[in-house]
């Protein structure tokens, strides 16, 4: 399998798949210049990774050594302020790093004012001066449920989302954690960080399985990831969200994220920047 190019019709946008990896990337001026220098760097990603991948893969400390690849050593440092306390390893950041790399990638080969890689939903967003970014907030059902308004100044160039019914198996029960932050790959890793929080440990309704019996290959190896959660009662809902706003607020105090939006059934919590809005009726959409 070999990477492929596509340019989009609007010929705004190119459209770059590798095996896992699919890539949506938009610039509003120089496309050729900038196009080029993603696709040649985008001939290399998934090799690269691949050379490392017993590596990436496992558990990260504070003491673990430091990748080799560019990619590698940006889910390195996105993951390690995490290391001290909690299981992590840097597959955690692994969409948000790559994407990341193509837009640096770009800007490195050409100009222009407003450009973003999207990475299956994980997405690296660059803004000059007056330029801003909207685009909104969905369940995994594709109803929206709120905003994302971001501006150049604000000090975000990352957006992620994670949960249980996202592409990568979940310790947790969120229906999906949105996060902002400064690069893709820190809100990459503390999306996936959050959604795992959201959680009840033990609770009867919910089903589990080692995430090795679903994927023999994952990093999360025997560890039990969410297989099904059946509706909770109001007060579930909301033990299992506050557990997962605690972590979205200690986050926030660190400085590792800008602003987050946790959905579980009916119950959501918004925390950080205004620059998450959510509709009022969000509760008809979940």
């Amino acid at each position: 399998m070999t990477p492929q190019a596509t340019i989009l019709p609007c010929g705004k946008r190119l459209h770059l798949q590798h095996g896992p990896i699919d890539l949506i990337i938009s610039v509003d001026r120089n496309h050729n210049k900038a196009f080029k220098a993603a696709i040649d760097r985008f001939e290399t990603v998934l090799e690269e990774l691949a050379s490392e991948l017993p590596t990436l893969r496992s558990p990260l400390n504070a003491s673990t050594i430091r990748p080799e690849g560019e990619i590698a050593n940006l889910m390195h440092d996105a993951c390690l302020p995490y290391a001290r306390d909690q299981f992590v390893t840097r597959m955690a950041a692994v969409a948000g790093a790559v994407a990341d790399t193509i837009l640096l990638t770009m800007r490195n080969a050409a100009k222009f004012q407003k450009a973003y890689v999207n990475n299956g939903g994980d997405i690296a967003l660059y803004l000059e001066d007056g330029q801003k970014f909207v685009t909104s907030v969905q369940s995994h059902q594709g109803f929206e449920l709120g905003r994302i308004d971001i501006r150049a100044g604000d000090g975000i160039s990352g957006i992620a989302t994670s949960g249980r019914h996202g592409r990568s198996h979940s310790l947790g029960i969120a229906d999906s954690v949105t996060v902002l932050a400064e690069t893709a790959a820190q809100a990459d890793v503390a999306a996936t960080l959050i959604a795992n929080a959201v959680d009840i440990p033990n609770h009867p309704l919910v089903m589990r399985k080692p995430a090795a019996e679903l994927s023999p290959d994952s990093d999360l190896g025997a560890k039990l990831v969410v297989i099904g959660c059946e509706e909770l009662s109001p007060q579930d809902q909301n033990l299992a969200i506050e557990n997962g706003k605690a972590k979205a607020e200690v986050l926030l105090q660190q400085g590792l994220i800008k602003a987050a939006a946790l959905f579980f059934q009916d119950a959501h919590r918004i925390i950080g920047q205004n620059n998450l809005k959510i509709h009022e009726r969000m509760v008809q959409y979940a």
